[in-house]
């Protein structure tokens, strides 16, 4: 434990504001938001003139509308991709995940939002043989194809393992709980393995 907390107190840490939600946020992915509570609205503009990041992060306690919800404290860094205002008093904003993170110590401001201190979680191991791969890309590769590339970034990379692990998660019917898990893992091999046992239980795969 102590080799544990002299690895975490090396990290670079930084301060972004976090925006709970009742979804998971991978890296990678891209999440649409309708944004109209004053809160979020200034966190929005802030971000987009510095081209800042906040944090996505599943709610434990709470509800997205309202007073501040309890956020998961592993989440999962975002930037605005692009936004638009239609309506009058609504933004809405296509995020992209970056990172994932996790909180040290958190804070609310007046306004009602959390900034949290976070330090940016490593990739983890990511091996390119792991036997679920190919399984799991060729499912992947289907699913996409049905529902259209246009859902995701470019480039698509079924030869990467952390990205089909990530893609999969994304995708696939689960339970948030079960999200945040696979969210909370560092090991791509291990990630992949869990959502592959998923895919065969459920003959989605041979």
């Amino acid at each position: 434990m102590l080799i544990l907390n002299l690895f975490s107190a090396g990290r670079a840490r930084e301060t972004i504001p976090i925006f709970p939600l009742g979804t998971v946020l991978f890296p990678g992915a891209l999440l649409p938001l309708r944004i109209f509570e004053v809160r979020y609205m200034d966190m929005a503009k802030k971000c987009l003139k510095e081209n800042g990041a906040f944090g996505v992060c599943l709610i434990r306690e709470g509800q997205e509308v309202g007073a501040p919800a309890v956020p998961e404290p592993v989440g999962c860094l975002a930037r605005i991709a692009d936004c638009d205002m239609q309506e009058l008093g609504i933004l809405k904003v296509r995020a992209e995940g970056l990172e994932r993170f996790r909180i040290v110590s958190s804070e609310t401001t007046k306004q009602g939002l959390v900034m949290g201190v976070v330090e940016r979680l490593p990739l983890g191991e990511n091996p390119q043989d792991s036997p679920a791969l190919a399984d799991c890309a060729e499912f992947l590769r289907k699913v996409i194809a049905g529902i259209g590339a246009g859902r995701f970034l470019d480039p698509l990379r079924y030869e990467d393992a952390a990205w089909v692990s990530f893609r999969l998660a994304e995708i696939l019917p689960l339970k948030n709980e079960a999200k945040q898990k696979l969210l909370e893992l560092d090991d791509a091999a291990v990630r992949l393995s869990v959502l592959h046992r998923f895919l065969r239980e459920q003959k989605l795969i041979a």
